[in-house]
């Protein structure tokens, strides 16, 4: 038998392919499956969100903007939020979570987006706790885990504003409220999260009234239990923007506020640790902006590249930065968010966590 390739085959105009009708069969030494199920729901297609956070007017906002990880170029616009307000997020090959602080009255609501979709979120449950920032996550392709953010009003005995301990996780492919967890090492506000496979890292934050930490902390993603202790980053501060690929977490930007300064105190300072094993931070470079960039916290990866969406310097921007999380290096532009915006919360659907 004599062996027949085709590499391409078009129509006369050369604008599609072909229509094949009846029945169709196939042999050969190795099997085909063709994908099935909705496309929306088949994930790993490289693609980053940025939801929610603040802007000089009015104030909070609930826009929502994408891109694709892999090229370089201006933010596009998604869709909106069912709230305006600083957000945490998480997400898995298909779902983006996104959980609301920093609003009039106490906020527990969770909402969800399918990444791959042209926009809007519907309703995915409740946090077991009252945030006035939104608790920011990683985890793996199944469960998000959320940790840290400021307590709302007469929450669990804390007062407004404090840092917060808390660890709940949420399963991505239910809808439903978050369970307990565990704690993390030191209660903390503005700390921001990565993952591996199998490990979800938390780094720096702030204490209230007017302190910051340098630990980094570790849990199990799969295994519910309190946190402990992984290490140190190389300064001290919080809302930085967190990235990862499968094994490497990078930490971008960040900020002290007090008390030994008189008000924010800004960081162009990029580390990095391996996550499988515990450790200090690693310089990795330098953000894009020199003079230091805050309220980072909008990050979106592809495993290869990580993305960095908007912040304050303490001008509020709209710049988005990248960098390639396998070397070391400086911060790159990316591109534009549609506005100038910071504190964002960022998903994507192909970020370390996700195998």
């Amino acid at each position: 038998m004599s062996e027949f390739r085709i590499d391409k085959i078009t129509n006369r105009e050369g604008t599609s392919g072909p229509q094949i009708c009846g029945v169709s069969t196939f042999s050969g030494t190795s099997g085909m499956a063709m994908p099935g199920g909705p496309t929306a729901y088949r994930g790993g297609r490289g693609r980053g969100i940025f939801a929610g956070g603040y802007n000089s007017s009015p104030g909070t906002v609930n826009t929502m903007n994408y891109i694709e990880i892999a090229t370089t170029g201006n933010a596009v616009d998604f869709g909106d939020l069912a709230r305006a307000g600083s957000t945490g997020s998480s997400s898995s090959a298909t779902r983006g979570v996104f959980n609301y602080g920093n609003v009039p009255s106490s906020i527990v609501e969770m909402d969800y987006t399918t990444i791959s979709s042209s926009g809007g979120v519907a309703d995915f449950g409740d946090l077991s706790y009252v945030t006035r920032d939104g608790p920011f996550g990683g985890g793996d392709n199944t469960r998000g885990v959320l940790g840290g953010s400021a307590g709302g009003p007469s929450n669990m005995g804390g007062s407004p504003g404090k840092g917060v301990n808390h660890i709940d996780f949420i399963t991505f492919a239910t809808t439903g409220n978050s369970t307990e967890f565990g704690t993390l090492t030191v209660a903390r506000r503005g700390v921001s999260a990565c993952s591996s496979p199998t490990r979800t890292v938390w780094g720096g934050g702030y204490i209230k009234p007017q302190n910051h930490t340098i630990v980094i902390d570790v849990v199990t993603t799969q295994t519910k239990g309190d946190a402990t202790h992984f290490g140190e980053l190389t300064v001290s501060r919080g809302h930085m923007g967190a990235v990862s690929s499968t094994t490497r977490g990078i930490w971008y930007g960040g900020s002290i506020y007090g008390p030994d300064a008189p008000a924010y105190t800004f960081y162009n300072t990029i580390d990095y640790i391996t996550i499988a094993s515990n450790g200090n931070a690693t310089d990795f470079g330098d953000t894009v902006t020199s003079g230091g960039m805050h309220f980072t916290t909008g990050t979106a990866s592809n495993k290869t590249r990580g993305v960095i969406g908007g912040g304050s310097t303490p001008a509020i921007q709209d710049q988005m930065d990248y960098v390639t999380i396998a070397s070391t290096g400086n911060g790159t532009d990316f591109g534009n968010l549609t506005a100038s915006e910071y504190q964002k919360a960022g998903a994507s659907d192909n970020h370390g966590g996700i195998s």
